[in-house]
Order: structure tokens, then sequence, then C-alpha cells
């Protein structure tokens, strides 16, 4: 049950529960003084945003590694870990930071580098770095081929002629 409200820039108003916050003890890089945050945005989306309740005009698109790389395998350091208290990887789930230019969504990156970490029993979440050193902080989404396509049918000037 929603018993709570927070008006957005991006959504308006916004209901959630107790029990959707995510706390961040040290905030996200960045934006440290932010500690609870939810995901919001369309549920048949892979693009979901994490809503800061402390400012309704800071919001970070994020996906599921899977949805950009099946074969991700992040390996999160023990003290990361132990900070959202857990090592079981039944209670974890991983979340990519996703960065969309406005003018050019074909040239989206996600961040494979730095995953948020996120204990699914407690709600504590940490942005961590991985230890795998061969993922990229901007790893391009879209393959070539397809951000040419997608460049190629975008209005021109924004659709003003």
């Amino acid at each position: 049950m929603s018993d709570k409200k927070i008006e957005t820039s991006r959504f308006g108003t916004v209901s959630y529960s107790e029990n959707e916050i995510l706390f961040f003890p040290r905030g996200i890089p960045a934006f440290e003084t932010k500690h609870e945050w939810i995901l919001a945005g369309n549920d048949d989306s892979a693009v979901k945003w994490l809503q800061s309740l402390d400012d309704g005009d800071l919001a970070l698109p994020v996906t599921s590694p899977d949805a950009i790389q099946p074969d991700y395998n992040a390996r999160i350091p023990e003290d990361e870990l132990r900070l959202v208290g857990s090592v079981n990887p039944s209670d974890l789930a991983l979340l990519i930071v996703v960065s969309i230019p406005e003018s050019a969504p074909w040239n989206m990156t996600a961040n494979l580098r730095a995953p948020i970490l996120i204990n699914l029993k407690t709600h504590k979440a940490v942005q961590v770095i991985a230890l795998n050193e061969e993922y990229p902080i901007r790893h391009m989404v879209f393959p070539e081929d397809v951000r040419e396509k997608m460049k190629a049918s975008a209005p021109v000037n924004g659709g003003v002629e």
C-alpha cells in the first residue's frame, strides 16, 4: 500500500511505501548526501529511474545488467557485500546506471564498472567498483549499425524545420 508521496519533475506525483525505499548509507557518488531512493518508471520499460526522495528533480536512469550484457558477472568486493548486509547471491541484485544523451539517445552508455548492489531483503544499497577491470565506465549500449539507423531516423533539429 502506498502511503507516501513525492513530487518529482520527471514523473509528477509518485506514491510509494516504506518497503520500496532503497537506503544508500554512503549516498551515491556525486550525491553523497542523498540516502533514500525508490525505483520509478514504466513497468514494461527496461530502463527504470532511481528517484531521490531527498530531491524530486534528481533521478538516475538504471537497468538490469542483463539488458546490456547478458554474460555480465561483476566481482564485488567483500567489504561492499558486508555493507549491504549479505554475501548470499539470492539476497542480492545489481543495477547499472545508464547515461542517455538527450539530443543523441543512440549514444546511450552503461557504466558496467560501477554497478549498484542492492540487498533485496534489507533494501540497503551501494554503488560499488567492480573488481573486473575489463568492464568499462562508458560501454556503448547499442551496436554501431543500430546507432546509425537510430541516428538516420531521428528528426532533424528535434523535428523543427
